[in-house]
């Protein structure tokens, strides 16, 4: 027989409570409301960095699951719904990412990305039926939820452990969560200026840590040499011309070289920068970065990766 499930208390949670120094709000001018918005802004870095012990055991749980051949799903509903999307849309422009390897759930599905649908939080079938799906045995499942409490993350959980995945929840409030999983990233903002509204000193709380989750894990994957983002698609005017930059600065060669080596790299900026830098061809170069799994700094600097 199924335990019962105590409901939500939710005049209890931390997240839709009163903010005493937002009280006079509809009193403010616009510069003073400004103002008291970026203060309360703080609290949401601040907090992030509380949690940074949190954070960086999920990046390695993440960074290990991908090297391994996992996957990255991250799961929400409304507002966090919506940060785990962007954050899988911009891993293949960025770091150069399969856009299978970084994937989003979302309650109610994709017409809830541009349009609300409140009631999809509360259906934790739902969920679950969308994990079990789509993930599999070594894959990690990122739940985002400001209450720690949203019963379609719960879901998703839940059937996350049934399928032997790595599971992560991100929340925005204190105490003990009504969601189990490995890891629980929680970074405590605070009331919000508009009570309730968790897009606000929460949102901005989630998406610094999914940057955080998806960047340092890919840097620990080798996508990153020193702050340069090495695997970038140059699909648009602007990236080919910081491909162009990349591959001339890096290579230290002039930007002429560079765009001939970019050209022969089929537009991989990785490999035009070996091309440049060691005048391999481009086979060579693939097959080098390849022996040195990928890294190329092994490549560049043999002596300094050992």
């Amino acid at each position: 027989m199924r335990a019962m499930v105590a409901p939500v208390r939710y005049e209890r949670l931390a997240t839709e409570r009163t903010n005493p120094r937002s009280a006079r709000l509809d009193r403010l001018d616009a510069r003073a409301i400004a103002r008291l918005m970026n203060r309360e802004d703080r609290a949401a870095v601040a907090a992030v960095g509380r949690a940074a012990p949190a954070i960086a055991a999920a990046v390695e749980a993440i960074a290990a699951a991908l090297r391994g051949g996992g996957r990255l799903f991250f799961v929400g509903a409304g507002t966090s719904g919506r940060l785990g999307v962007l954050e899988a849309a911009e891993c293949p422009p960025t770091f150069g990412t399969h856009p299978g390897l970084v994937q989003a759930i979302m309650a109610g599905g994709r017409r809830s990305v541009f349009r609300s649908r409140e009631g999809a939080e509360d259906d934790a079938r739902a969920a679950a039926r969308a994990v079990r799906a789509r993930v599999r045995r070594g894959d990690v499942v990122v739940g985002v939820s400001a209450s720690g409490a949203t019963p379609f993350v719960g879901g998703a959980l839940a059937a996350a452990r049934g399928r032997r995945a790595v599971t992560v929840l991100v929340q925005c409030s204190p105490g003990r969560a009504r969601v189990a999983a490995d890891v629980t990233i929680r970074a405590v903002p605070g009331p919000e200026v508009l009570a309730g509204s968790t897009r606000l000193k929460a949102g901005t709380a989630t998406k610094l840590i999914l940057n955080t989750l998806t960047t340092a894990s890919m840097t620990r994957l080798g996508k990153v040499y020193g702050n340069r983002m090495i695997d970038v698609q140059p699909r648009s005017a602007k990236l080919r011309a910081r491909a162009e930059r990349l591959v001339a600065e890096i290579a230290r060669v002039p930007p002429v070289r560079a765009r001939r080596a970019l050209r022969a790299a089929g537009g991989r900026v990785r490999v035009a920068i070996v091309m440049a830098r060691t005048n391999l061809p481009a086979g060579a170069a693939a097959r080098a970065l390849r022996a040195a799994g990928g890294s190329l700094r092994s490549v560049l600097e043999p002596r300094a990766s050992r």
